[in-house]
Protein backbone atom coordinates (compact mmCIF):
# COMPACT_ATOMS: atom_id res chain seq x y z
CA UNK A 1 0.00 0.00 0.00
CA UNK A 2 0.93 3.60 -0.92
CA UNK A 3 1.49 5.73 2.01
CA UNK A 4 2.95 9.58 3.30
CA UNK A 5 6.17 9.74 5.02
CA UNK A 6 6.24 12.65 7.51
CA UNK A 7 8.69 14.12 10.39
CA UNK A 8 7.23 12.12 12.90
CA UNK A 9 8.67 9.05 11.02
CA UNK A 10 12.04 10.17 10.79
CA UNK A 11 13.40 9.00 13.99
CA UNK A 12 12.13 5.56 13.78
CA UNK A 13 13.34 5.17 10.04
CA UNK A 14 16.44 6.37 10.94
CA UNK A 15 17.06 3.74 13.90
CA UNK A 16 15.69 0.65 12.01
CA UNK A 17 17.49 1.75 8.64
CA UNK A 18 20.90 1.38 10.94
CA UNK A 19 19.96 -1.75 11.95
CA UNK A 20 19.53 -3.13 8.68
CA UNK A 21 22.60 -1.11 7.05
CA UNK A 22 24.63 -3.70 9.64
CA UNK A 23 26.80 -1.49 10.95
CA UNK A 24 27.84 0.22 7.14
CA UNK A 25 25.98 2.21 4.66
CA UNK A 26 26.65 5.72 6.27
CA UNK A 27 25.20 7.71 9.19
CA UNK A 28 21.63 7.66 9.38
CA UNK A 29 21.59 10.71 12.00
CA UNK A 30 22.83 12.74 9.54
CA UNK A 31 20.54 11.23 6.22
CA UNK A 32 18.00 11.88 8.68
CA UNK A 33 18.73 16.13 9.47
CA UNK A 34 18.91 16.15 5.68
CA UNK A 35 15.05 14.50 4.73
CA UNK A 36 13.87 16.69 7.81
CA UNK A 37 15.03 20.15 6.64
CA UNK A 38 13.87 18.75 2.73
CA UNK A 39 10.23 17.98 4.32
CA UNK A 40 10.31 20.94 5.78
CA UNK A 41 10.33 23.07 2.89
CA UNK A 42 8.68 21.09 0.74
CA UNK A 43 6.33 18.79 2.55
CA UNK A 44 5.94 14.99 3.23
CA UNK A 45 7.18 12.80 0.82
CA UNK A 46 5.12 9.83 -0.99
CA UNK A 47 6.56 6.22 -0.74
CA UNK A 48 4.72 4.23 -3.23
CA UNK A 49 4.22 0.56 -3.11
CA UNK A 50 6.29 -1.69 -5.70
CA UNK A 51 3.03 -3.67 -6.86
CA UNK A 52 1.38 -0.12 -7.66
CA UNK A 53 4.45 0.94 -9.93
CA UNK A 54 3.06 0.65 -13.68
CA UNK A 55 5.30 -1.51 -15.52
CA UNK A 56 6.55 1.58 -18.10
CA UNK A 57 7.29 3.76 -14.97
CA UNK A 58 11.06 4.70 -15.35
CA UNK A 59 12.90 4.23 -12.40
CA UNK A 60 15.93 5.84 -11.40
CA UNK A 61 17.59 4.70 -7.89
CA UNK A 62 19.77 7.64 -6.05
CA UNK A 63 22.15 7.11 -3.51
CA UNK A 64 25.57 7.74 -2.11
CA UNK A 65 28.60 6.06 -1.92
CA UNK A 66 32.23 5.66 -0.68
CA UNK A 67 33.62 5.68 2.97
CA UNK A 68 31.28 6.09 5.81
CA UNK A 69 34.22 7.70 8.00
CA UNK A 70 34.49 10.78 5.03
CA UNK A 71 30.78 11.75 5.33
CA UNK A 72 31.15 12.20 9.13
CA UNK A 73 33.62 14.92 7.93
CA UNK A 74 32.26 16.02 4.72
CA UNK A 75 28.29 16.18 5.53
CA UNK A 76 26.18 16.69 2.43
CA UNK A 77 23.91 19.23 1.27
CA UNK A 78 20.99 17.64 -0.11
CA UNK A 79 21.27 18.97 -3.64
CA UNK A 80 23.99 15.86 -4.27
CA UNK A 81 21.99 13.26 -5.34
CA UNK A 82 19.58 15.87 -7.13
CA UNK A 83 22.48 16.84 -9.27
CA UNK A 84 22.93 13.32 -10.28
CA UNK A 85 19.56 12.59 -11.31
CA UNK A 86 19.66 15.48 -13.51
CA UNK A 87 22.65 14.40 -14.88
CA UNK A 88 21.27 11.37 -15.77
CA UNK A 89 18.45 12.50 -16.74
CA UNK A 90 20.17 14.75 -19.59
CA UNK A 91 22.39 11.90 -20.68
CA UNK A 92 19.37 9.57 -21.28
CA UNK A 93 17.11 11.99 -22.71
CA UNK A 94 14.04 10.78 -20.12
CA UNK A 95 13.24 12.21 -17.21
CA UNK A 96 12.74 9.72 -13.73
CA UNK A 97 8.99 9.04 -12.58
CA UNK A 98 9.84 7.47 -9.53
CA UNK A 99 13.24 7.03 -7.41
CA UNK A 100 14.35 4.38 -5.05
CA UNK A 101 17.30 3.64 -2.31
CA UNK A 102 19.89 0.91 -3.90
CA UNK A 103 20.19 -0.03 -0.59
CA UNK A 104 17.86 -0.08 2.96
CA UNK A 105 20.34 0.62 5.12
CA UNK A 106 22.00 3.59 6.93
CA UNK A 107 21.90 6.95 5.02
CA UNK A 108 21.37 5.93 1.45
CA UNK A 109 17.66 5.11 3.08
CA UNK A 110 17.56 8.35 3.36
CA UNK A 111 19.17 9.78 0.54
CA UNK A 112 15.92 8.63 -2.12
CA UNK A 113 13.64 10.55 0.42
CA UNK A 114 15.50 13.70 0.44
CA UNK A 115 15.69 13.62 -3.64
CA UNK A 116 11.24 12.76 -3.39
CA UNK A 117 11.12 15.66 -1.21
CA UNK A 118 13.28 17.85 -3.13
CA UNK A 119 11.67 16.99 -6.34
CA UNK A 120 8.13 15.61 -5.94
CA UNK A 121 9.22 12.43 -7.36
CA UNK A 122 7.55 8.97 -5.39
CA UNK A 123 10.19 6.98 -3.70
CA UNK A 124 9.56 3.18 -4.43
CA UNK A 125 9.11 0.87 -1.39
CA UNK A 126 12.04 -1.08 -1.61
CA UNK A 127 15.80 -1.84 -2.47
CA UNK A 128 18.65 -3.48 -4.39
CA UNK A 129 20.49 -5.00 -1.47
CA UNK A 130 17.67 -5.96 1.58
CA UNK A 131 20.49 -4.29 3.69
CA UNK A 132 24.11 -2.24 2.77
CA UNK A 133 26.51 -3.96 0.90
CA UNK A 134 30.15 -2.02 0.19
CA UNK A 135 30.02 -2.26 -3.97
CA UNK A 136 27.69 -0.83 -6.45
CA UNK A 137 27.25 -4.68 -8.30
CA UNK A 138 26.11 -6.09 -4.64
CA UNK A 139 22.57 -5.41 -5.88
CA UNK A 140 19.39 -8.01 -6.26
CA UNK A 141 19.24 -5.46 -9.67
CA UNK A 142 22.78 -6.68 -10.66
CA UNK A 143 21.54 -10.52 -9.95
CA UNK A 144 18.78 -10.17 -11.46
CA UNK A 145 19.88 -8.76 -14.92
CA UNK A 146 19.13 -5.35 -14.37
CA UNK A 147 22.17 -2.88 -16.10
CA UNK A 148 23.80 -0.79 -13.45
CA UNK A 149 24.98 2.06 -16.30
CA UNK A 150 24.41 4.70 -17.64
CA UNK A 151 25.42 6.20 -14.14
CA UNK A 152 25.77 9.48 -13.19
CA UNK A 153 27.82 11.13 -10.49
CA UNK A 154 28.23 13.97 -8.38
CA UNK A 155 29.55 16.27 -5.70
CA UNK A 156 28.83 18.98 -3.13
CA UNK A 157 31.01 21.44 -5.72
CA UNK A 158 29.07 21.02 -8.52
CA UNK A 159 30.98 18.44 -10.40
CA UNK A 160 29.23 15.71 -12.10
CA UNK A 161 30.62 12.67 -14.44
CA UNK A 162 28.41 10.45 -16.67
CA UNK A 163 29.74 6.87 -16.89
CA UNK A 164 27.99 5.75 -20.08
CA UNK A 165 28.56 2.36 -20.61
CA UNK A 166 30.99 -0.55 -18.74
CA UNK A 167 31.45 -3.74 -19.77
CA UNK A 168 29.62 -5.50 -16.69
CA UNK A 169 28.21 -3.75 -13.52
CA UNK A 170 31.61 -4.66 -11.40
CA UNK A 171 33.34 -2.91 -13.88
CA UNK A 172 31.04 0.09 -13.48
CA UNK A 173 31.68 0.27 -9.57
CA UNK A 174 35.51 -0.14 -10.42
CA UNK A 175 35.45 3.09 -12.27
CA UNK A 176 33.14 4.90 -10.10
CA UNK A 177 34.94 3.87 -6.86
CA UNK A 178 38.22 5.59 -8.56
CA UNK A 179 35.77 8.79 -9.09
CA UNK A 180 34.67 9.00 -6.14
CA UNK A 181 37.94 8.79 -4.70
CA UNK A 182 39.17 11.27 -6.83
CA UNK A 183 36.19 13.76 -5.77
CA UNK A 184 37.27 13.41 -1.98
CA UNK A 185 36.16 9.66 -0.81
CA UNK A 186 32.92 10.51 -0.89
CA UNK A 187 30.09 11.22 -3.87
CA UNK A 188 26.64 10.57 -4.73
CA UNK A 189 25.00 8.49 -7.84
CA UNK A 190 21.89 7.87 -9.85
CA UNK A 191 22.44 4.39 -11.37
CA UNK A 192 20.22 1.14 -12.14
CA UNK A 193 17.46 3.34 -14.72
CA UNK A 194 15.05 0.90 -15.22
CA UNK A 195 11.27 0.01 -15.53
CA UNK A 196 8.79 -0.54 -12.98
CA UNK A 197 8.52 -4.27 -14.34
CA UNK A 198 12.27 -4.40 -13.50
CA UNK A 199 11.70 -2.95 -10.39
CA UNK A 200 8.72 -5.26 -9.28
CA UNK A 201 10.84 -8.36 -10.87
CA UNK A 202 14.34 -7.63 -9.26
CA UNK A 203 14.44 -5.81 -5.62
CA UNK A 204 14.14 -6.37 -2.51
CA UNK A 205 10.09 -5.86 -1.83
CA UNK A 206 8.95 -2.83 1.29
CA UNK A 207 12.03 -2.18 3.10
CA UNK A 208 11.39 1.10 3.85
CA UNK A 209 8.49 0.07 5.43
CA UNK A 210 10.67 -2.41 7.47
CA UNK A 211 12.92 -0.08 8.83
CA UNK A 212 10.20 1.92 9.98
CA UNK A 213 8.86 -1.23 11.81
CA UNK A 214 12.00 -2.00 13.06
CA UNK A 215 12.54 1.49 14.46
CA UNK A 216 9.59 1.38 15.84
CA UNK A 217 9.66 -2.20 17.89
CA UNK A 218 12.97 -0.78 19.32
CA UNK A 219 11.61 2.75 21.06
CA UNK A 220 8.24 0.84 21.69
CA UNK A 221 10.69 -2.07 23.94
CA UNK A 222 12.41 0.67 25.55
CA UNK A 223 9.03 2.19 26.48
CA UNK A 224 7.54 -0.56 27.76
CA UNK A 225 10.60 -1.61 29.36
CA UNK A 226 10.87 -5.38 27.36
CA UNK A 227 14.10 -6.71 26.27
CA UNK A 228 14.51 -5.35 22.97
CA UNK A 229 15.72 -8.10 21.10
CA UNK A 230 12.89 -10.37 21.91
CA UNK A 231 10.36 -7.54 20.11
CA UNK A 232 12.41 -7.15 17.14
CA UNK A 233 12.86 -10.82 16.71
CA UNK A 234 8.72 -10.45 17.09
CA UNK A 235 8.44 -7.90 14.32
CA UNK A 236 10.29 -9.82 12.19
CA UNK A 237 9.16 -12.91 12.64
CA UNK A 238 6.31 -12.18 9.81
CA UNK A 239 8.95 -10.51 7.34
CA UNK A 240 10.88 -11.93 4.65
CA UNK A 241 14.02 -11.63 7.95
CA UNK A 242 12.17 -14.07 10.01
CA UNK A 243 14.81 -15.22 11.88
CA UNK A 244 16.77 -13.42 14.56
CA UNK A 245 19.52 -14.46 16.87
CA UNK A 246 21.23 -13.26 19.55
CA UNK A 247 24.97 -14.65 18.81
CA UNK A 248 26.74 -12.47 21.86
CA UNK A 249 27.34 -9.68 24.15
CA UNK A 250 30.08 -8.00 25.91
CA UNK A 251 32.15 -4.86 26.22
CA UNK A 252 34.35 -3.50 22.87
CA UNK A 253 37.43 -4.57 23.50
CA UNK A 254 39.55 -3.32 20.41
CA UNK A 255 38.62 -1.68 16.87
CA UNK A 256 41.52 -1.92 14.14
CA UNK A 257 40.06 0.54 11.53
CA UNK A 258 41.53 2.25 8.48
CA UNK A 259 39.76 4.06 5.60
CA UNK A 260 41.71 2.63 2.18
CA UNK A 261 40.11 1.78 -1.53
CA UNK A 262 37.16 4.31 -1.08
CA UNK A 263 36.14 1.75 2.47
CA UNK A 264 36.43 1.41 5.86
CA UNK A 265 38.05 -1.44 6.46
CA UNK A 266 38.91 -3.31 10.15
CA UNK A 267 37.66 -5.78 12.36
CA UNK A 268 36.25 -5.07 16.02
CA UNK A 269 36.52 -7.49 19.28
CA UNK A 270 34.35 -8.46 22.13
CA UNK A 271 35.10 -9.80 25.22
CA UNK A 272 31.92 -10.76 27.57
CA UNK A 273 34.98 -11.50 30.47
CA UNK A 274 38.73 -11.86 30.48
CA UNK A 275 40.05 -14.59 29.39
CA UNK A 276 36.73 -15.82 28.17
CA UNK A 277 37.01 -16.58 23.54
CA UNK A 278 36.42 -13.21 21.79
CA UNK A 279 34.02 -12.31 18.78
CA UNK A 280 36.05 -10.84 16.27
CA UNK A 281 33.64 -9.09 13.98
CA UNK A 282 35.53 -8.21 10.52
CA UNK A 283 34.02 -5.51 8.27
CA UNK A 284 34.28 -3.47 4.94
CA UNK A 285 31.80 -0.14 5.59
CA UNK A 286 29.27 -3.31 6.61
CA UNK A 287 30.24 -6.46 9.38
CA UNK A 288 30.49 -9.51 7.40
CA UNK A 289 31.55 -12.28 9.40
CA UNK A 290 31.10 -12.81 13.33
CA UNK A 291 33.62 -15.15 14.28
CA UNK A 292 33.80 -16.79 18.04
CA UNK A 293 36.70 -18.78 19.52
CA UNK A 294 36.94 -19.91 15.53
CA UNK A 295 33.20 -20.93 15.16
CA UNK A 296 31.45 -18.39 12.53
CA UNK A 297 28.13 -17.34 13.70
CA UNK A 298 27.24 -15.16 10.82
CA UNK A 299 28.54 -14.49 7.53
CA UNK A 300 27.14 -11.91 4.74
CA UNK A 301 24.95 -11.27 3.45
CA UNK A 302 23.10 -12.45 6.38
CA UNK A 303 22.84 -9.38 8.90
CA UNK A 304 25.22 -8.51 11.22
CA UNK A 305 24.23 -5.78 13.66
CA UNK A 306 25.69 -4.82 16.73
CA UNK A 307 23.57 -3.13 19.24
CA UNK A 308 24.14 -0.66 22.14
CA UNK A 309 23.31 -3.24 25.33
CA UNK A 310 21.21 -0.85 27.07
CA UNK A 311 18.90 0.41 24.62
CA UNK A 312 19.75 -1.23 21.72
CA UNK A 313 20.34 1.57 19.42
CA UNK A 314 22.09 0.42 16.61
CA UNK A 315 26.09 1.66 16.18
CA UNK A 316 27.88 1.81 13.40
CA UNK A 317 31.42 0.60 12.22
CA UNK A 318 32.55 4.36 12.05
CA UNK A 319 31.08 4.82 15.51
CA UNK A 320 32.33 1.76 17.39
CA UNK A 321 34.53 2.99 20.12
CA UNK A 322 36.67 1.20 22.76
CA UNK A 323 34.31 0.06 26.00
CA UNK A 324 31.25 0.19 24.57
CA UNK A 325 28.87 -2.44 25.93
CA UNK A 326 26.93 -4.03 23.02
CA UNK A 327 24.41 -7.12 21.99
CA UNK A 328 25.79 -8.91 18.77
CA UNK A 329 23.07 -10.17 16.65
CA UNK A 330 22.46 -11.75 13.32
CA UNK A 331 19.51 -11.62 11.04
CA UNK A 332 18.32 -13.69 8.27
CA UNK A 333 17.79 -12.22 4.86
CA UNK A 334 15.65 -13.00 1.94
CA UNK A 335 15.25 -16.12 0.22
CA UNK A 336 16.36 -14.34 -2.63
CA UNK A 337 19.41 -13.48 -1.57
CA UNK A 338 20.13 -16.89 -0.41
CA UNK A 339 20.33 -17.98 -3.96
CA UNK A 340 23.32 -19.43 -6.26
CA UNK A 341 23.20 -16.06 -8.40
CA UNK A 342 22.92 -13.99 -5.35
CA UNK A 343 25.93 -15.73 -3.38
CA UNK A 344 28.00 -15.40 -6.43
CA UNK A 345 27.94 -11.52 -6.47
CA UNK A 346 27.95 -10.80 -2.85
CA UNK A 347 28.61 -13.86 -0.62
CA UNK A 348 31.59 -14.41 1.70
CA UNK A 349 33.75 -15.74 -1.42
CA UNK A 350 33.34 -11.58 -2.97
CA UNK A 351 34.87 -10.66 0.35
CA UNK A 352 37.82 -12.51 0.02
CA UNK A 353 36.37 -14.75 3.05
CA UNK A 354 37.12 -18.61 3.47
CA UNK A 355 33.71 -18.96 4.88
CA UNK A 356 30.98 -20.77 3.34
CA UNK A 357 27.55 -19.37 3.63
CA UNK A 358 25.34 -21.37 6.35
CA UNK A 359 22.24 -19.42 7.17
CA UNK A 360 22.13 -17.55 10.41
CA UNK A 361 19.47 -19.76 11.88
CA UNK A 362 21.65 -23.24 10.83
CA UNK A 363 24.91 -21.64 12.54
CA UNK A 364 23.10 -21.15 15.58
CA UNK A 365 21.69 -24.47 15.75
CA UNK A 366 24.76 -26.22 15.33
CA UNK A 367 26.29 -23.76 17.95
CA UNK A 368 23.61 -25.05 20.83
CA UNK A 369 24.36 -28.45 19.91
CA UNK A 370 27.73 -28.46 20.30
CA UNK A 371 27.37 -26.71 23.86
Amino acid sequence: MTWTLDLGDLDDLARGAALLGTGGGGDPYIGKLLVAEAIRANGPITILDPEELEDDTFVIPTAQMGAPTVVLERIPSGAEPELALAALERHLGRKAGATMPIECGGINSMIPLVVGARTGLPVVDADGMGRAFPELHMETFSVYGVSGSPMAIADERGHSVVIDTAEDNRQMEWLARGITIRLGGVAHIAEYPMTGRQVKDTAVPRTITLALQVGRAIRRARETHVVPTDELARTLSSTLYSNLRVLFEGKVVDVERRTTEGFAKGQATVQSAPGQPELKITFQNENLVAVLGGKTLAVVPDLICVLDAENAEPITTERLRYGQRVRVIGISTPDMMRTPEALATFGPGCFGLDDEFVPVERLSERESASI
